[in-house]
């Protein structure tokens, strides 16, 4: 009987340090950014534009621009690099 307690508590305890293991490379791997790397744009915008803001989403970047003409906002795809959407600002 105490052979059994014992083979019991060295099972669980090498099951205890490997999901530990696994919990700290799960976290070091998304804390690291292993996520997708983003793409190069080119937003071509008109001389004398500036950029207001940017908001930043899992796959979407908004770039908010003025200058160059009315205001505007452009919604990038930030795996591919594409523009999504532009959209103009009304005063």
């Amino acid at each position: 009987m105490l052979r059994v307690v014992t083979v019991a508590a060295a099972v669980m305890g090498l099951l205890i340090v490997a999901g530990v293991a696994v919990i700290a490379t799960t976290l070091i791997s998304r804390m690291s950014g292993g996520g997708a790397p983003v793409a190069s744009v080119s937003l071509e915008e008109p001389e004398g534009t500036g950029i207001m803001g940017v908001a930043m989403a899992p796959d979407r970047m908004a770039v908010q621009l003025r200058g160059g003409g009315p205001d505007r906002v452009v919604v990038v795809d930030t795996r591919t690099g594409h523009i999504v959407n532009r959209t103009g600002l009304s005063r």
